[in-house]
């Protein structure tokens, strides 16, 4: 069975300057038992990404926040998240996707996933 997952992002100013995050790649599709990276890139600092899921008719679920200098909130998360701020992009890990996995996934770097609907992460 193949699982769908998309992504949202969701953009952010700050001050003078403007912050955005937004998905590499807005769906992925894989197979149950893989592994998969959902990855966003971001403009700017990396000062507070947060991460949520979102089930068919359902409200957004927060999962994570990963806070300046990496640091990663709730660190008992079920999700592994890793950070490359040389390129920018931040990877949140679903590790063997099941179909229990299949959601709407959504980066962004403010406590918000409305607003935004033009980049997509679809696991359904």
């Amino acid at each position: 069975m193949c699982l769908y997952l998309f992504l949202l992002g969701s953009n952010f100013i700050a001050l003078a300057s403007m912050n955005t995050i937004k998905p590499v790649s807005p769906e992925e599709t894989v197979k149950e038992g893989t592994n998969i990276n959902l990855t966003c890139t971001y403009d700017g600092a990396i000062n507070n990404i947060q991460w949520y899921r979102q089930y068919q008719r359902s409200r957004p679920e927060f999962l994570l926040y990963i806070m300046e200098y990496g640091l990663i909130h709730p660190t008992d998360s079920d999700f592994p998240v890793y950070i490359d701020k040389d390129k920018k992009r931040v990877d949140l890990q679903i590790s063997s996707a099941a179909v229990t996995d299949s959601a709407v996934y959504y980066c962004a770097l403010q406590p918000t996933v409305t607003g935004n609907n033009k980049t997509l992460y679809k696991n359904h």
